[in-house]
């Protein structure tokens, strides 16, 4: 009695022997694609170009900014935010990178917060700048 249940056992092998050189291919390219980090000195394995960092976090800015409840009404809170950033940018190695740096103030006032998303988005929340001297 054929069940049925023994036939594309064969296609199942293909499968796997598909995905295990799809890994082999990957893993392959990861190694290979190296650079020395300018900043630390250390050999780093990349998998993104800076344009496709810099889309990406293009990408994700708005939710960003969504998610901890716009930008800052305040202007003045923006263009210090701002004006802080370019200056920190320009006196750093940040500003020989290829990234375009934004700077965000967020009108969180309740959460203590700031991060970067790849490719230069960076945020403070304004709970964390009126805490800052």
């Amino acid at each position: 009695m054929n069940d049925g249940s023994s036939r594309g056992c064969g296609g199942g092998g293909i499968k796997i022997g598909l995905a295990v050189v799809i890994a082999l291919v990957s893993l392959v390219s990861y190694f290979r694609n190296t650079s020395v980090n300018s900043v630390t000195g250390q050999k780093q394995h990349i998998s993104m170009t800076a344009d496709q960092e810099i889309a990406l976090g293009l990408q994700a800015a708005p939710e960003m900014v969504h998610e901890f409840g716009g930008e800052d009404p305040d202007p003045a809170d923006r263009d210090l935010v701002d004006s802080v950033g370019e200056e920190l940018r320009s006196k750093s190695k940040a500003g020989t990178t290829p990234y375009k740096f934004q700077f965000h103030c967020l009108a969180d006032d309740k959460t203590i917060n700031a991060f970067a998303l790849p490719g230069g988005q960076v945020f403070i929340t304004r709970a964390l700048l009126r805490r800052l001297k």
